[in-house]
């Protein structure tokens, strides 16, 4: 194991990718809000990012996208809710901010801890 590949880093990193494919998902379903018969998509962040935390094999592969049923459907047959999209971006980018930042921290950690606690 090097230095770089820590459980935290590890669940950083993965942590990143989720969120970096659920800003795309949230994206496409505001590019298709106008397209009939659309469903939007989307993963279960919590439940992926716990089978990194719990070690499960299922990590390593890619997260499960999926149709979100609960929405109210238009005639037209799309579902996609301007509203909720543009919530679960704020959100999503937020996460995305604080994994960066404490990806950092760490990094920054171990920097210190390789140059035997000088600041310099």
């Amino acid at each position: 194991m090097s230095l770089t590949e820590t459980p935290l880093i590890n669940t950083l990193s993965r942590a990143l990718d989720l969120t970096s494919l659920r800003q795309r998902l949230v994206s496409e379903n505001i590019a298709n809000t106008d397209t009939p018969g659309y469903k939007t998509r989307d993963i279960d962040f919590r439940s992926e990012l716990q089978k990194s935390l719990t070690g499960d094999a299922s990590a390593d592969l890619p997260p499960e996208i999926r149709t979100v049923a609960s929405l109210e459907e238009r005639p037209d047959g799309n579902n996609v809710n301007i509203d909720r999209e543009s919530l679960l971006m704020a959100h999503n980018q937020l996460q995305f901010q604080a994994g960066v930042a404490l990806l950092r921290t760490e990094f920054n950690r171990l920097q210190l801890a390789i140059s035997g606690g000088s600041s310099s």
